[in-house]
This record gives C-alpha cells, structure tokens and sequence, in this order.
C-alpha cells in the first residue's frame, strides 16, 4: 500500500468510526480520545487530517448530506416528468431525514455544532440547491405560478427539515402519513389550469 493510499484509508477509518459515535450518542458525548482510540490511530494521525473534533464533525456532516442529496437524485431521476421529479425527491428527503443517523447529525448537531450560519452555507450546497433548481424549472414552465423561487425554496427546505425532526419522536407509521401530507401541501402550490376558452 503507498503511502498516499494509506493516508487516505487513515481518513477513511476516521470519518467511519466518528459517524457511528456522532450518530449513537451525539457530538457532546464522543470525546476526542475516544475517537483516536476506536479508529486505532494516533491523535497526530487524526490532527494530519483534521484540525480537531468539530472539523472531523464537519466532514462527517457534509459526507451525510451527500448521501441524502444522492438519495433525493435517485429518487427524483426515476420520474420522467419534473412534477412528479420534485414530489419523489421531496418524499425521499423526508424519508432520509426519518433515519436517526441523519436526523442526530444533520438536523440536530449539525446547526448546534457548527453554528447557524456554517450549517445554512452546507445545507445551502447540497439541499437546498437541488431544490431550487426544481422550482426555478417548474416556473419556468409554468407549473408553478411566476413567482420568487428563493422564499419558496426556503419555506420548503424548512418544512421537510421540521417533519424529519418531529419523525425522530413519532411512529414509523407517521412517515406515510407525513409524505401524503408533503405530496397535498406541493399539489396546493401548482398553477391553476387556465379555464376553457368558450
């Protein structure tokens, strides 16, 4: 093995073991030695890096937040037309966001450790830009009515960010009932059919 596959293995192990710690007992309770100690490298290994437990934190977020931009694109992409596009991959957001790794991470710790801001600019890259570039679509096209995309966007990341929180202490029966409640709140926004020409 080189020494650059072995350095990269190295981040591998790290970004591993500190998404299965996050995940099961949240940011405050992983402690730096912990981590070094589970992942069976040297403090100076995890320094090379990461600058400490909060940029080890951050990669872990922003690796979660792909994943969860993947899953909305792979959901999204097995629908032909871009309504049914936009309701798949909101629906697989909130579904995503219903597994408590993402939830404990992305939605929980994630704005409490990094701060508002620094969590907004993550979500902002990967979410929240596959959003907005669905609706600017969808009023090009005129299936939603002209209007600003930015507030829209927002309104809804925030919403589907809401449901997965309240997911984390509810049934997992509520998560049909909360996808159906997304998919008739999406089918309000949508432009009406201009009426018949007489």
């Amino acid at each position: 093995m080189t020494r650059t596959e072995q350095k990269e293995r190295t981040r591998r192990t790290l970004l591993a073991t500190a998404r299965r710690l996050f995940a099961a007992r949240g940011y405050a309770g992983v402690g730096l030695a912990e981590l070094v100690q589970e992942s069976g490298v040297t403090k100076g290994a995890l320094y090379h890096h990461f600058t400490g437990k909060t940029d080890l934190f951050r990669a872990v977020l922003e690796e979660v937040q792909r994943e969860v931009a993947g899953r909305v694109a792979e959901a999204a992409e097995a629908e032909d037309d871009p309504w049914a596009q936009l309701k798949a991959g909101c629906a697989a957001f909130v579904a995503a966001g219903a597994d408590a790794e993402v939830q404990r991470i992305m939605l929980i710790d994630g704005p409490a450790v990094l701060g508002w801001n620094d969590w907004r600019a993550i979500d902002e890259a990967t979410s929240v830009r596959h959003l907005t570039d669905a609706l600017t679509a969808l009023v090009a096209d005129g299936t939603l009515p002209a209007q600003p995309v930015a507030p829209l966007a927002r309104l809804l990341s925030g919403a589907m960010n809401e449901a997965a929180l309240w997911l984390a202490q509810s049934a997992p029966a509520d998560l049909a009932d909360t996808q159906a409640a997304l998919s008739r709140l999406l089918d309000a926004l949508r432009a009406s059919p201009a009426p018949p020409a007489w």
